[in-house]
């Protein structure tokens, strides 16, 4: 565990949207810096993920100055989208939770999201993360809170337990799907230098300076099963997952982190296990 590293860092400045890879991250209680801060939702209120519209994966953003967007997507001329004032909110459902959002002001931008998916969405803003949105309470300390993101601030994978994964596809009834690359699992961080499923047992840990609890295990879905380059969908890795990383009730991969100091992370940082 002595050469465990930080190889790379994940940001995703729109829900559900292709990621950024910056070399380095600022580290703040409720995610990385910009990471899904911005969502999309439906004209019911609800966030749509590559649960239900596999082709958001197709679409990205680029982080602006201040906290905007640069939106761009296939067959779409691009859109920069500011941040919103606070002069309203929206009620917007993630899973059980209800938060408020801040609708983009520009009506380009919703105009913009729909066109794209032939589907009635508007672009939202979590505008006040420290208050919008506490971590689910049985897996939670005091007063931690996250973004957009599934569940937990971050979510750290490492590329021994991929590697093992995709041994294990290789040998299954769906092979031909396999290698299957680090994105599909969507990561905020992810370790190198460690021995497979090594982070099963890990509860505190430092990435150079910045230190994190683990929360709980990631429980994986559909989106695991989506190509984040065609937005096509297979039947790996739920199906590998299912026979070999079943953990009550989910199938399991990667841990859900929650920073407990503040800092700047780097790609190539030291990975420090500070409790097991």
């Amino acid at each position: 565990m002595g050469n465990a590293r930080l190889q790379s860092i994940h940001v995703h400045p729109v829900k559900a949207f292709r990621g950024l890879a910056p070399g380095k991250a600022d580290v703040e209680p409720w995610g990385l810096a910009g990471d899904r801060r911005w969502a999309l939702i439906d004209d019911g209120g609800k966030v749509v993920s590559q649960r239900r519209e596999p082709r958001v994966a197709l679409a990205a953003a680029e982080l602006l100055p201040g906290g905007g967007v640069r939106l761009s997507a296939p067959g779409m001329e691009p859109l920069e989208v500011p941040v919103p004032r606070p002069v309203g909110t929206v009620p917007v459902t993630i899973f059980r939770d209800k938060v408020e959002a801040v609708p983009a002001e520009d009506a380009a931008a919703h105009a913009w999201c729909s066109d794209y998916l032939g589907a009635d969405v508007r672009l939202v803003h979590m505008d006040d993360p420290a208050t919008r949105r506490p971590v689910d309470p049985e897996y939670a300390l005091d007063g931690e809170t996250v973004s957009f993101a599934d569940g937990f601030p971050l979510l750290l994978t490492t590329t021994a337990s991929l590697d093992a994964l995709n041994s294990l596809i290789a040998q299954g009834d769906h092979a031909d799907e396999g290698p299957l690359p680090m994105d599909r699992f969507r990561p905020n961080v992810v370790v190198s230098g460690t021995d497979a499923w090594a982070e099963d047992d890990w509860s505190r840990l430092a990435i150079g300076e910045v230190v994190f609890r683990v929360a709980k295990t990631c429980g994986r879905c559909v989106v695991t099963t989506t190509d984040q380059s065609t937005a096509a969908r297979g039947r790996e890795p739920l199906h590998t997952l299912g026979r070999h990383r079943r953990l009550g009730g989910k199938l399991v991969f990667g841990q859900n982190l929650v920073a407990r100091s503040r800092g700047t992370i780097r790609v190539g940082d030291p990975v420090t296990i500070l409790d097991r």
